[in-house]
């Protein structure tokens, strides 16, 4: 498995929202905004609301590929963007977690297999 660097741990720490890619079962891609949880392992945890009946738990059952985009504006003056790019395997879990309370049963834990980040070096804390 890929492992994040320290900043951007640090990074994926100070964010809430990314955007999940899936692909369909007839090829095309599906990207949806999601919360996700980075964990001490080096996999990120996605949950939701009713997970298990989503569209994307249902493209990861036939095609674990996935990607999960979080990024941001830094800086509008001087324009700084910054962001991870993060491309692995989906793992579907069901059961208790620690996730919270109005989080579903269901929950996708990403495996990186790719990470690609910008912006980030220049972050000072």
């Amino acid at each position: 498995m890929t492992e994040f660097s320290e900043a951007e741990r640090a990074y994926l720490k100070s964010q809430r929202l990314g955007r999940l890619a899936t692909v369909d079962p007839q090829g095309q891609p599906q990207a949806n905004p999601v919360g996700f949880f980075p964990q001490d392992d080096g996999t990120i945890l996605v949950g939701g609301y009713a997970m298990g009946r989503t569209k994307k738990w249902r493209n990861l059952r036939k095609n674990p590929k996935v990607a999960l985009v979080v990024d941001d504006i830094a800086s509008v003056r001087p324009w700084r963007v910054r962001g991870i790019d993060i491309r692995g395997e989906a793992e579907l879990l069901t059961g208790p977690h620690d996730l919270g309370p109005h989080f579903s049963e269901e929950v996708i834990r990403i495996h990186p297999r790719r990470i690609h980040s910008w912006g980030l070096e220049d972050d000072k804390g």
